[in-house]
């Protein structure tokens, strides 16, 4: 492999109508860290991280609002796709969290193992892999 293929981890930049609410929702419902706030501790800019997976969140102002994939194109229902290796415990760990999903944890006729869910912004987040 070509060290100019050695890509790491991709973040999805997700605009957020309020940036506290989905700091509050990706730390305390789905386990994340926020790894950055800025500018300053109240500032419109946060990155939330679990593992090498990153979610980048912004609130610009209240003339902009959130977009979801979903509500562009109904048939494009993602915004982000976390790879995680298994599907099976993190889905029952965010059960035991009573995370509420938008999708069950299955197999995809896309070939893929996982299961949705959204956030305050009704962003859609398919945490998954590949089928083995």
């Amino acid at each position: 492999m070509k060290t100019t293929d050695q890509f790491g981890p991709c973040s999805p930049f997700l605009i957020v109508s309020d940036i506290e609410r989905s700091v509050r929702h990706y730390v305390a419902a789905l386990g994340f860290e926020c790894s950055f706030r800025g500018p300053g501790n109240e500032g419109f800019f946060a990155i939330v991280q679990r593992g090498s997976a990153q979610i980048l969140l912004k609130h610009i102002s209240r003339e902009v609002e959130p977009t979801p994939n979903h509500k562009v194109h109904e048939w494009a229902r993602w915004d982000a796709f976390v790879f995680v290796p298994d599907p099976d415990v993190l889905a029952k760990e965010f059960a035991d969290r009573n995370v509420l999903f938008h999708r069950p944890l299955e197999n995809t006729e896309d070939g893929l193992r996982g299961f949705e869910v959204t956030d305050p912004d009704d962003y859609v987040i398919f945490l998954g892999r590949p089928e083995r």
